[in-house]
Parts: C-alpha cells; structure tokens; sequence
C-alpha cells in the first residue's frame, strides 16, 4: 500500500510538473528549455511576496503565478518568435534563458537551504495504514483538478478549441484566421502559470533550490517524451509510468537513484520507440 499510495503523488506531481512543458510544444511546437528555470523563479517569487513584503499567502500564489505567465509571454514575445520554426536554435535560446534565469538567482544570493515555502496545512492522516502529510493529498487534489480543467478548457470554450485547433492542424487554423504566434504567446503564458503553480504545490516539500531548475527540466522531458511530444493525454500516463518507476527504486535500491530512472526512460523510448507512447512524430524506420 505505501508504494501504492506514494506511487499516485509522486506520478501526479510528475504530472503537474511537465503538463506546462507538454502544453506548449503541443500547441506551438516549441521546446521550452526554460520550463524548470520558471519553476524555480515562481517559487523564489512567492518567497519574496511572503516573507520579503509581508503579503497573504494566497495573494503571494496569485501574484507569482501571474507574474511567471508574462515571463513566459515576454520569453516567446522579444526572443523565441525569432527563432520559431528552427529547432535547433529554439532549444539553445530557450535553454539559454533558463541557464541565465537559474544562474542569475544563484549570482544575486539566492542559494543554500534558507529559502523554503510553508506547507498549506500542517499534520498527515493515516490512509489504509500509511501516513500521508496534508500538503501531499493537497497535490493530489489540485493536480486532478488541473488536469480535469485543461480537458475541460481545451474543449469547451473558444480559445481553448483554437489552441486544439493549432495544435492539430496549424495550417489549416491559419486559414480559418487563427492567429499563431498569438496562440503560442497564449500557451507560452499557461504553461509557465502551470509551471509556477507546480512549483508551489511541491516547493513546500522541499528547500528552494537553483538545482531544482535543472531537475525539473530533466523530468519534464522524460515524462514528455515517453508519453510522446505533443500528447497531454501522453505525458500523464508517461508520469504514472515514470512515478511508479521511481518509487520502487527507492524502496528497493535508493532514493539517489531517482533521476537515473528519468534519464533511463529517455534512452529507452528513443531507442525502442522515438515518438513515444501517444507521440505523433514519425518512426526512424519511416524516416530511413
């Protein structure tokens, strides 16, 4: 039952932390490089607010959450609309804007283990005979929800069908007067608000750290690219796989080993099956 129970928060807060990732290469085709770099902004952001400015600590969340959407936007608006459509040079301008973003923090001071978020509620509760802490059912919870919210948004209202819409066929949405740097500046700001928002989810858990950037960067990838680039439904399920996976490390070989299973996941999918489980890229033998 504890491998179970800690299996689902961990897979669900794997989720949380590379749905920004999936959203925005989905809708844009764009690789954000700098998705763990906003992680780790958006928790030194909430720091700031609570700690350094004395504010509420649900207006802190709002601000930050906020305040990393129009990075985001601002990223995608003056620096990768101009390199959009060239691979390469998408990944190295945003990879570089994380490096700069995570070593411009460690510069100015933020390092060490004195920066940390409160839980949002203290205490744990016994569930089938293993003790969960609060803040992780919170994870739970609000993970499902946000989950249940894309599925529903991407379907039910207009700018989420012409983020669908560009995400399918992008040709055909231009034609039908979708605008789509317009969408990508959309999916650029919602997914860097969902990066925050797992950031302050998990952060409480932890310390906020500059190598948390980088972690969450190899994470996201590993769930986007087992689950397939471009599939939301893809990377949720890649995140149960990988979650899973890594809890049994723990439990039996080491908690030090955690990431080497994200790297392992990545080497076996592109060598067994490239596109991943829902990608939708061609296969090397198609390509050959």
């Amino acid at each position: 039952m504890e491998i179970i129970i800690y299996g689902i928060i961990n897979s669900i807060s794997l989720a949380l932390i590379a749905l920004g990732f999936a959203l925005v290469y989905g809708i844009s085709r764009l690789p954000n490089f700098a998705h763990g770099a906003l992680y780790v902004v958006a928790g030194f952001i909430t720091w700031t607010f609570l700690k350094g400015l004395g504010l509420n600590y649900v207006l802190s969340i709002l601000l930050s959450m906020v305040i990393t959407g129009l990075i985001g936007g601002l990223m995608y608006q003056f620096i990768l609309i101009r390199v959009r459509g060239m691979a390469i040079s998408e990944i190295i301008a945003s990879y570089a804007m994380g490096l700069t973003i995570l070593e411009g923090l460690r510069w100015g001071g933020f390092k060490g283990l004195t920066y940390t978020l409160p839980v949002f509620a203290e205490g744990s509760i016994m569930i089938w005979g293993v003790p969960v802490d609060y803040q992780r059912i919170i994870v739970v919870g609000i993970g499902a929800c946000v989950v249940i919210f894309l599925w529903v948004f991407t379907r039910r209202t207009r700018v989420g069908l012409a983020l669908r819409g560009m995400a399918q066929d992008e040709r055909a949405s231009l034609m039908l007067g979708i605008d789509s740097d317009v969408m990508a500046v959309v999916a650029m700001v919602l997914g860097s608000a969902l990066a925050a928002l797992a950031a302050i989810l998990l952060l409480p858990l932890g310390n906020i750290v500059v190598e948390a950037g980088y972690n969450v960067l190899i994470l996201a990838i590993a769930v986007c690219i087992v689950g397939g680039l471009g599939s939301w439904f893809g990377a949720v399920l890649a995140a149960f796989l990988i979650g899973f996976a890594q809890i049994l490390t723990v439990v039996y070989i080491g908690s030090h080993f955690q990431m080497v299973v994200a790297i392992l996941a990545i080497i076996i999918t592109l060598i067994l099956k490239p596109s991943g489980l829902f990608g939708k890229q061609k296969e090397l033998e198609e390509r050959v």
